[in-house]
């Protein structure tokens, strides 16, 4: 497993360097979610500091006496009546997409006076099935979340299995830019190199790092 992590990690430095980044330009987030803990161990001793997680009761499990040094993300859908333990819990919350959860939010962290950074996810190829944002109702949607004062610092986006990613991570881009966002969420197992050349600053590598789930 730690020769796995070194591997994901060396693409990654190679990538950012092929695109003209600097080395560091990129967070691995490690995707733990539904693995056993005999694969994270070995990955966090290795060094790993950053993980993914889909579930809020699935995080509060795993980490919550493994919280120390740790930068959980939350990649998977909230619900909003989640939006409390998540809120507490998680550092990142990748998966804003609704104004109903970004009202929860924003009265959650009114309340704690403590934020979570904030992504919102984009859904790139307007799937029926998946959560984000459609592409044209992105910049306003960015803007009521701002008007309501939620830490946005980024956007995130699951492109189409069968689709070229490419298009829809430039597309990522390109909404980043006219809103002044500066963090991309993107790129998972198979494409994560393809995202780093489109500006990418984070990657959720799962099966590539951990081995595909039982």
């Amino acid at each position: 497993m730690s020769d796995a992590y070194a591997s994901i990690q060396s693409r990654i430095r190679a990538a950012a360097l092929a695109a003209g980044r600097a080395a560091d330009a990129v967070t691995l987030v490690a995707v733990s979610k539904t693995q056993p803990w005999d694969h994270i161990a070995p990955v966090l001793d290795a060094g790993q500091r950053v993980f993914g997680e889909n579930r809020v009761q699935e995080a509060l499990g795993r980490w919550s006496e493994r919280r120390q040094g740790l930068e959980l993300r939350l990649i998977g859908p909230l619900q909003t009546n989640k939006v409390r333990e998540a809120a507490a819990f998680f550092d990142v919350i990748e998966t804003l997409d609704r104004d109903k959860l970004a009202r929860a939010l924003a009265d959650e962290i009114q309340a704690r006076g403590k934020a979570p950074r904030l992504f919102v996810q984009v859904n790139t190829g307007e799937e029926a099935q998946k959560a984000g944002v459609a592409p044209g109702e992105a910049d306003a949607f960015v803007g009521r979340c701002r008007a309501l004062d939620l830490p946005v610092e980024g956007l995130m986006c699951i492109p189409p299995a069968e689709d070229d990613p490419a298009p829809h991570f430039r597309m990522l881009g390109q909404i980043a830019a006219r809103n002044g966002l500066e963090k991309l969420s993107m790129g998972m197992s198979g494409d994560f190199e393809t995202a780093i050349a489109c500006g990418a600053t984070s990657v959720r590598v799962g099966s590539a790092l951990f081995g595909h789930r039982g």
